[in-house]
Formats: C-alpha cells, sequence, structure tokens
C-alpha cells in the first residue's frame, strides 16, 4: 500500500518532461495549469449566492467539488503517484455524479419513476451508490476509474443536448454550444498529448494536458451553470432563471452564471412598471 506513495508509482506518465522546472515537481506545468480550479469556485459561490439561497445550497457542493479536483490533479502531476491518480480519477467521478444527483431531469428518467412523488430523488440516489461502487474498484484496478470516466461523458453530453434542444433562450443556447465545443477541444488536447507526445515533443510544446486542464475547467464550469438553470426550468414551475454574464450582462464573453427570482415577483415588478409608463393620447 505505501509503494502507491512513492513518486513515479503511476504508470501513467504524461508527455511533459519529468522534473525540468523543479527537483521536487515531476510534471510542473500540468501542475500549475490548475490553477484555475482555485481561482474560480470560491468567485463562482459569489456570483451563485442568490441561486443558492433560492433553490439550495447544493450549487456550492459542486464548486467545492472543483476545487477537490484541481487539488487532486495538481498533487498527481506533482507526484506521479498511484495514489494521486487514483484521487485525481476519483474526484472527477464524483463531481458528475454529484450533479447527476442534483440536477438529473425528470424527464430523462425511466419510465418507472416517472410520476412517483420521490421518484426523482430515488433515482438518483443510484448515482451516488454507483460513485461508491467505482470509487471502491478503482482500489482494486485503477483502469476501472478511467473506464467509467470516458463512459460518463456520453450520458452527460447527451443531457446536455437534450435541454438545448428544447430551450428557448437563445443566449442559454449559444452557451451550451460553445460549452460543447470547448469540451470537443479539450478532448483533442487530451488525445494528442497521450497518443502523439512524440510529435508535439519534437516541436517543442509536451504541454498539451495543460490545455487540457484549462480548457475542462472552462467546460465543466459552463455546463455546470446550464444544468443548474435547466433544473430551475424543468422543476421549479414557481422560480425564474436568468443567465447572466459577469462583468458586464449585454456581452455573452464574460463569467456566466445564474440569477433566479420568483417569479410572482418577476411578474409584479414588470406590472408595475407598465404602470408608471406615461400613457400618450392620440
Amino acid at each position: 500500500m505505501w509503494s502507491h506513495l512513492h513518486p513515479g508509482s503511476s504508470p501513467i506518465d504524461w508527455c511533459e518532461e519529468n522534473y525540468t522546472f523543479s527537483p521536487h515537481i515531476a510534471e510542473f506545468i500540468n501542475t500549475m495549469s490548475n490553477f484555475l480550479f482555485f481561482i474560480m469556485p470560491p468567485f463562482l459561490m459569489y456570483l451563485h449566492r442568490d441561486y443558492a439561497r433560492h433553490c439550495g445550497q447544493g450549487i456550492h457542493f459542486i464548486w467545492l467539488l472543483l476545487m477537490v479536483v484541481g487539488a487532486c490533479s495538481a498533487y498527481f502531476h506533482a507526484t506521479l503517484s498511484l495514489l494521486g491518480q487514483l484521487l485525481d480519477e476519483l474526484a472527477i467521478l464524483w463531481v458528475v455524479m454529484a450533479c447527476f444527483w442534483l440536477w438529473y431531469p425528470e424527464s430523462a428518467l425511466p419510465a418507472r419513476w416517472k410520476g412517483q412523488p420521490s421518484g426523482r430523488r430515488k433515482f438518483s440516489n443510484i448515482f451516488i451508490v454507483f460513485a461508491f461502487v467505482v470509487s471502491f474498484m478503482g482500489f482494486i484496478q485503477p483502469a476501472v476509474n478511467a473506464f467509467c470516466l470516458m463512459l460518463l461523458l456520453f450520458p452527460s453530453l447527451l443531457l446536455l443536448g437534450l435541454q438545448l434542444k428544447i430551450e428557448k433562450d437563445v443566449r442559454v443556447v449559444n452557451l451550451g454550444q460553445r460549452s460543447i465545443g470547448v469540451i470537443g477541444m479539450a478532448l483533442t488536447a487530451w488525445f494528442n498529448d497521450r497518443f502523439l507526445c512524440s510529435y508535439w515533443s519534437g516541436v517543442g510544446f509536451p504541454y498539451l494536458h495543460a490545455v487540457w486542464h484549462i480548457l475542462i475547467f472552462i467546460a465543466s464550469y459552463t455546463a455546470i451553470v446550464l444544468f443548474a438553470y435547466s433544473d430551475v426550468v424543468n422543476h421549479m414551475p414557481d422560480k425564474l432563471p436568468i443567465l447572466k454574464y459577469f462583468p458586464l450582462n449585454c456581452y455573452q464573453l464574460g463569467i456566466p452564471y445564474v440569477a433566479v427570482t420568483d417569479r410572482g415577483e418577476q411578474i409584479q415588478k414588470t406590472r408595475n412598471n407598465n404602470l408608471s409608463q406615461p400613457l400618450i393620447s392620440l
């Protein structure tokens, strides 16, 4: 067991040359490229404080899990230990499972669970059981983790695509399309670093796994924003979700987040604004 803690005990070694920048950090660039996982989640918690007040604190737990992913990834790339690899993969698994548990749409439930008062919550508990089973199996056979993570990519993209198909807000659809595009770019970087390392080393840029870290964080947090938005649309008819951007809401190139208001309050505010408009007689 203690051998799993030793540097270099992982069978995976990414394209970046080891101990080039520091005698204490195996893959320096890959380690440092996790910075977004530490910087962004606290700010995203701040932006989603209104969402948490209306819809529950679960979204803050997701942002915290992203920080755990960053910490585990940094530990893995700094040491290339087998324990670091397992923690890195399991942290990603738990983020995906937590998102499914929180926001899996009722419309996608199997027929036997639909219409039941607590059917959605009971079905969602399957994801937590799955996460525990895979976590246990991962320590016995580490290859299970990578297989399950790749497998989970397909239902995640399918659910996102189904939500975008029925969404009418153009800003939400645009964000979803960009998120899927960034996922494609991230996967391209991952595969190039993993399987075309000799080429990228030859051109002097063996750092595509660091690019993967940056791109997959952007894709992940925007997908989380979209799933959080869709959950309000699908399951909270008394709430009105609004996709906004920081710092300038008029542009769609900032940091997206979801604001939530009570639908009744919004209707009343609209009526008051209409009543305050001066009448123009012809």
